[in-house]
């Protein structure tokens, strides 16, 4: 099959407002997919504290820097918004609006755009104008207080559950299916409200469903997925690391207790009462050799066990270096574009952006000379010109 272009979105064009966290990660993967990222950094930085030139949110993207509480800022963002099909803001709820980007402006310069609006507690409700992060949003949709031990405090997953699955990615599936609306006879532009909240409660629906039938107790670690059962979990080994079972299935948990050598020794694994002695048995067992030991062991089986890997063991795994799940840019080993598309397949085109590094090529490439004006402005003859 002929392959063609730097991923499916080649063509589109993005405007992200500089921020932090679940906005810049959601630019990011419109950006792998092809999109022409133009990320507005303003002075002083977003804030993330970290060197620009590691921050792999911000790769295949280029940046313009602009002050927004300038006029001329405004006014040279309103220009790129005309040539755009996409704006993410993250801002607090009437920020934007504040600032003269808001929807309103935006979707009068530009009728087809799609406005993503990237928040924790959503544009409306009582929450909505406090500050807040990944562990407050997930808290309250119950989802943090399903992970961790029975017997232990809610353990954190990181900023992935909230920011990334439960914002990043609801916007960009909002902005995807906005846009393809918009693209459509008779379509028009509109403000997709992607909250964390709303995200991380929805990606809960299965788990909703196994409360109502009975299935699933409103307790952590006592249900077939939150490590309740002594088949699916964790287990230490002899030098401190870990190993994950993912045994649920009746045939692969035979095939998971005849490697691991214990069975004939433990009871059935549907007497409930015995799951006790059947995880005191499994960890003892565990404990009897090291990680990578045990990783030979279950290797190629249908085991469904699986060594706990570092950050920095991952990428040297060899199912993911077959792969190609990690990749090298720029000195910088990161995870490859996901997923995979047989005839426009997304590529690290370019490396982390710099703030204002790219100025003179976007207002070349978007038409939009206000960008390196001296005052901003005036717009010239190109910026009012059809969106392409």
């Amino acid at each position: 099959m002929t392959q063609s272009g730097n991923g499916p979105l080649s063509g589109v064009r993005v405007v992200e407002l500089a921020g932090i966290g679940p906005g810049p990660f959601a630019a990011m993967l419109l950006a792998d997919l092809g999109a022409d990222v133009v990320r507005v950094d303003r002075p002083g930085g977003a804030g993330l504290g970290i060197d620009p030139a590691s921050d792999l949110t911000n790769r295949n993207k280029r940046s313009v820097l602009v002050d927004l509480k300038q006029p001329a800022g405004v006014a040279q963002v309103l220009d790129l918004v005309e040539r755009a099909d996409v704006l993410i803001e993250g801002y607090r709820p009437g920020v934007a609006e504040r600032l003269g980007v808001g929807p309103e402006p935006c979707l009068a310069r530009n009728p087809r755009l799609v406005y993503g609006r990237m928040t924790g507690w959503g544009q409306q409700g009582p929450l909505a104008g406090t500050a807040g992060h990944d562990i407050g949003y997930i808290a309250i949709t119950g989802a943090l207080g399903m992970i961790g031990p029975p017997d232990g405090p809610p353990a954190v997953p990181a900023n992935l559950l909230g920011d990334y699955a439960g914002g990043s990615l609801y916007l960009v599936i909002g902005v995807l299916a906005a846009l393809q609306h918009a693209r459509t006879e008779g379509g028009s532009g509109q403000v997709v409200d992607a909250a964390i909240v709303d995200g991380t409660a929805h990606l809960t629906a299965m788990i909703h469903g196994m409360l109502a039938a009975g299935g699933w107790q409103d307790r952590r670690g006592a249900n077939l997925l939150d490590g309740g059962a002594p088949f699916y979990g964790t287990y230490e080994t002899a030098d401190g690391r870990h190993m994950a079972v993912g045994a649920l299935e009746q045939r692969f948990y035979a095939e998971f207790i005849r490697l691991l050598g214990i069975e004939d020794e433990v009871p059935g694994r549907d007497d409930l009462a015995a799951w006790g002695e059947l995880r005191t048995a499994i960890a003892a067992r565990f404990r009897t050799r090291t990680r990578d030991e045990w990783t030979a062991v279950f290797q190629e089986s249908d085991a469904c066990v699986a060594p706990v890997l570092s950050l920095r063991e991952a990428p040297g795994h060899p199912h993911l270096a077959a792969r190609g799940t990690f990749t090298e840019h720029a000195g910088l080993t990161q995870p490859a574009p996901a997923p995979r598309f047989s005839a426009t397949p997304g590529t690290v085109r370019r490396p982390p952006a710099r703030p204002g590094a790219d100025t003179d090529e976007v207002a070349r490439d978007w038409q939009v000379p206000s960008l390196t004006a001296p005052d901003g402005g005036p717009r010239g003859t190109e910026g009012k010109e059809a969106v392409h």
